[in-house]
């Protein structure tokens, strides 16, 4: 995986060309508006709407454009700056926002106990062990009592020793890729982070897992992805994890897809 100050050359100097606002991604979907209600609120519905939110990872406000309308105020946080410089153009109207530039890390911008919700998605895929104990440990310090953090993260850490294996024989390597044994891609996500581990660092920050959802994203067998909600220890919320391996995540988003084209006005 990029480092940070890679990722940031990527976001930053037109290597990558965000040739729909970010908006591309949602393709899958059909449209961002169709993953936001059929996929994401569902699954932080209980939490909204909120007071204060922190978005991690904006990017071109793809998900910023319906949090605003659901919190009192958001702070919206990237490491590219032309990231954030689009945000403040795209929602000038907006007096709810605050805007920053971080390090990749570092949550120094916001003030202690003054988060309601913390969320990011299809951003922290991407990072590594290293990004995710530092954001996880300033968590405690800008959650409210009841704040709750709702973070996508990668669980390509479950294959790790699979495919250090295979990875040594290219010749395998290939050869199982064209007959569908392993996936033609990982979608870009890091190896070293699993949905264990982000429960191990929550809590070796007295933070508790209170649900993991890993999923396919994109992929047929491989459970690639997690959706872990994330909340204090002494959170009125704070309960055992419920854990749950979703293998049907991509009949969900082909349904959704299907959904978007037949109530589309274009």
């Amino acid at each position: 995986m990029p480092t940070v100050e890679e990722n940031k050359k990527t976001w930053d100097n037109g290597i990558y060309k965000w040739s729909s606002q970010g908006d591309e991604w949602s393709a899958a979907w059909g449209s961002p508006s169709m993953q936001w209600y059929g996929t994401i609120l569902p699954r932080i519905q209980r939490f909204l709407p909120s007071g204060n939110i922190l978005e991690i990872a904006c990017g071109y406000g793809r998900w910023t454009q319906f949090l605003k309308e659901l919190s009192l105020h958001i702070d919206i946080l990237d490491i590219s700056e032309e990231c954030i410089k689009a945000c403040r153009e795209r929602f000038a109207k907006s007096s709810n926002i605050s805007y920053h530039i971080n390090d990749g890390k570092s949550l120094d911008m916001i003030s202690n106990n003054s988060i309601d919700l913390i969320f990011s998605f299809d951003s922290l895929v991407h990072a590594d062990e290293t990004v995710m104990k530092a954001y996880l440990s300033q968590f405690p310090r800008i959650l409210k009592d009841d704040g709750v953090a709702f973070i996508h993260h990668s669980n390509l850490g479950d294959y790790y020793t699979l495919y250090s294996r295979i990875r040594k024989i290219p010749k395998l390597e290939k050869i199982l890729s064209q007959i569908g044994i392993l996936e033609k891609t990982l979608h870009w996500r890091e190896f070293g982070v699993n949905a264990k581990l982000i429960e191990k660092l929550a809590e070796e920050q007295n933070l508790r897992c209170i649900s993991q959802e890993i999923i396919n994203w994109g992929t047929k067998r491989l459970l690639i992805d997690c959706f872990s909600t994330i909340v204090k220890s002494t959170s009125s919320f704070a309960r055992n994890n419920r854990f749950y391996k979703n293998t049907g995540f991509m009949n969900e988003v082909s349904n959704l897809h299907k959904l978007s084209s037949l109530y589309s006005i274009k």
